[in-house]
């Protein structure tokens, strides 16, 4: 008999060893300039280097969790980082009614194991190239250690489009594309670093792809549909 009581405590205590332990992902929330925005730490690798902005549903095919984000009410625009998540907002929404459905959203999906996005490696939309004058290299260098670091922190992102008669036209991401002080962030913070290092640069312009300008009618559309739908019920 105390041979057998031995072996079960033996075998009670090989089963609890051997109990998986589940861990539950601990999500930081961090305020951003844009109060549309929140920027989301899950404690673990984003995109691990490089950004990439979903500025709507139609744009995140590339990203089973950005469409997972989209497919919660008031959610506006994505951006992913190397450690984090913006979620930019419609003003119409209150973050107090989207958070839990965002932590919720982000908890399952790094629970089922799928790639952030489908591509091996973020784009890096500020890659130089060989043919490239002097000034272009010199903006870049400026935008890619002084400025973007500044800019990511406030969960966006800033990329070079182009450089023409001395005008630098510039895509704001994330958090600051529709951030209120875009504008001022433009032209006292980039601008005039920009002008202080490369005499050439007379001006900074913000720019919007076409293809965000036509996902962005098209969601109106159809959001001004839905809303007639639903007056005239």
């Amino acid at each position: 008999m105390l041979v057998l009581n031995s072996f079960r405590r033996l075998i009670n205590t090989q089963s609890i060893s051997f109990q998986p332990r589940i861990r539950k992902l601990f999500i930081q929330v961090q305020e951003t300039p844009n109060p549309n925005s929140l920027k989301y730490f899950p404690g673990k690798p984003v995109l691990g280097s490089g950004t990439r902005d979903f500025p709507s549903c139609t744009q995140s095919t590339s990203s089973p969790l950005a469409r997972q984000l989209f497919r919660i009410e008031g959610v506006e625009r994505v951006f992913f980082g190397p450690d984090f998540i913006t979620i930019t907002k419609n003003d119409d929404f209150e973050w107090a009614v989207i958070k839990p459905d965002v932590y919720a959203t982000i908890m399952d999906f790094y629970s089922s194991g799928q790639p952030v996005v489908s591509e091996e490696k973020a784009q890096d939309l500020n890659k130089t190239c060989d043919e490239e004058d002097e000034t272009v290299l010199m903006i870049k260098e400026l935008l890619d250690t002084r400025i973007r670091p500044t800019v990511q922190e406030d969960g966006g992102d800033i990329i070079f489009k182009d450089f023409k008669d001395g005008i630098v036209r510039l895509k704001l991401q994330g958090s600051c594309s529709s951030c209120p002080s875009s504008v001022v962030t433009l032209k006292n913070g980039v601008q005039n670093m920009l002008q202080f290092y490369i005499p050439d640069v007379l001006g900074v312009e913000q720019v919007e792809d076409e293809l965000d300008a036509v996902s962005k009618e098209q969601f109106d559309k159809l959001e001004q549909n839905i809303h007639n739908k639903e007056k005239s019920e």
